[in-house]
């Protein structure tokens, strides 16, 4: 086991580790073969205010160091990342259930971020507006809004935590970051850790490991903070945005989807095939824009289901610590209950199965269900999890109403030989991001990432981070005298 689980099971406060004096511990499972990996003492709504407040003193000196010295700093993190690759891939593994393949994934990704925050401290700039009164200067200046609070969740914890850390630190923000209860380590005190190593001035970074349980609202009710991050699902983000709105604060909410990879007549079926089952079943389906759905025209349906059972069925399940498994157990236990009490009640619903394999505690192994009647729940809720649903259509308009018919609008996907087809189809899809040609999974540093409905308001990545972690400010200079009326 890895000493990053002894060593970080604390909290990071103002620059200082320390265990939490609440009255229980959170403990920290590997969720393949119920190792105990860490007990951490939770932190209190006290030391979520120690942690905002530390954020709230070390926030002003740090925006005025200058973005060089920012730089600087996130290049020594990226290093950092760099240099332990390996152990913090065998931690993501260890505590997610993550496979080799998905360490792999989440960690280039997580470089990646890690290079455009580099970037990101040099990027805001200010401007002079023109003025209709003679003589005034009107100046624009780009500014950190402050304090950000960020809550990130199990499934890409790493990621999707450096996500909003590194380019709030960048912009001059101070952070408090809340990891999701079952990933701490990965989603947050790693990443004090790294930053710390880094040269990050205490207090700048603040991780607190606790439980609404605990806290209830303190995270996001807490006057310092001046946007919340959040990424998780939407009924929590719900509750999120109403707490934020209530109290006057700025949301940025990355929530669930119900994505659809659509197979029109003319594609590829063999390419489909594979981008399909990679966008259901990377990381067992526990992932925001994972293909729930697999819509396929009734003219080349028989060959693509033939071709994608084979392929699904093809897939290694067990210890993610094996380089060849493909699909490792799910986070914990209640969510191998969900998604086997959700295949149940499709099946008794109507629908049949193609696939349906073994459930050995949270090792679900890959289900493929067809036949779904028209209101099966299962088609318009997230399904978080590996199993994927096969839907017949009668040409595009039908699969623009398959598309559309869910409360959610995060990702899609469509095949199709004529591109230009493709993205004509993808403008009529009520999502934040479509793809034409390639799987629903993507994510990069300089393309807006967000959803519309239910999946989310705001964006992150590229210059939709800037407007996210600074705000705008009007200062306006008048050479020579003003004239008033009175």
């Amino acid at each position: 086991m890895s000493t990053y689980f002894t060593e970080l099971a604390q909290q990071y406060i103002d620059g200082e580790w320390r265990p939490g004096t609440g009255s229980w511990d959170i403990i920290d499972f590997n969720p393949y073969d119920g190792e105990k990996l860490a007990s951490i003492t939770i932190a209190t709504v006290d030391e979520v205010d120690q942690a905002y407040r530390a954020a709230g003193r070390a926030q002003k000196e740090w925006a005025e160091a200058g973005a060089y010295a920012r730089r600087a700093v996130l290049e020594n993190a990226l290093r950092i990342v760099e240099d332990r690759e390996r152990e913090i891939a065998e931690v993501i593994i260890a505590e997610l259930g993550g496979t080799h393949l998905k360490a792999g994934f989440e960690l280039h990704l997580a470089k990646e971020f890690l290079r455009e925050s580099v970037r990101l401290a040099l990027r805001p700039e200010g401007r002079i507006v023109p003025s209709p009164t003679v003589g005034k200067e009107n100046r624009e200046y780009r500014v950190p809004v402050g304090v950000v609070g960020v809550i990130s969740p199990f499934n890409f914890p790493f990621l999707l935590s450096l996500k909003s850390v590194a380019p709030a630190l960048a912009l001059g923000n101070a952070v408090v970051l809340k990891p999701h209860q079952d990933t701490p380590v990965v989603g947050g005190s790693l990443i004090a850790r790294i930053f710390e190593e880094a040269g990050l001035p205490g207090g700048l970074l603040n991780v607190v490991i606790t439980d609404i349980a605990e806290i209830g609202d303190a995270f996001i009710e807490h006057p310092v903070p001046k946007v919340i991050s959040f990424t998780g699902s939407d009924k929590v983000g719900r509750h999120v945005a109403t707490v934020c709105a209530s109290h006057f604060k700025r949301s940025v909410l990355e929530l669930g989807g119900n994505s659809a990879l659509v197979v029109l007549d003319d594609a590829d079926v063999d390419y489909a095939v594979d981008a399909a089952v990679f966008s259901r079943y990377v990381h067992q389906g526990q992932v925001c824009m994972a293909a729930n759905r697999v819509l396929v025209d009734r003219t080349v349906a028989a060959e693509f289901t033939e071709k994608f059972v084979a392929k699904v069925k093809s897939l290694k399940a067990g210890d993610p610590s094996d380089p060849s498994t493909v699909i490792g157990p799910l986070i914990n236990s209640s969510q191998a209950d969900a998604i086997t009490g959700a295949v149940d009640q499709a099946i008794a619903d109507g629908a049949t199965a193609l696939v349906r394999g073994a459930v050995r505690e949270n090792l679900v192994e890959p289900v493929v269900l067809t036949d779904l009647p028209a209101g099966s729940g299962i088609l318009r809720q997230e399904i978080f999890g590996p199993v994927a649903l096969l839907v017949p259509f009668d040409g595009e308009d039908e699969a623009v109403r398959l598309v559309n018919d869910t409360p959610y609008g995060l990702s899609g996907a469509v095949h199709t030989a004529d591109v230009e087809r493709g993205v004509a189809f993808a403008k009529r899809v009520d999502t934040g991001m479509f793809h034409v040609n390639d799987g629903t999974v993507h994510d990069e540093p300089l393309v807006a990432f967000g959803g519309e409905k239910n999946s989310g308001i705001g964006r992150l990545n590229g210059e939709a981070t800037v407007e996210a972690f600074t705000t705008q400010k009007w200062i306006s200079v008048q050479h020579g005298r003003s004239a008033f009326p009175f």
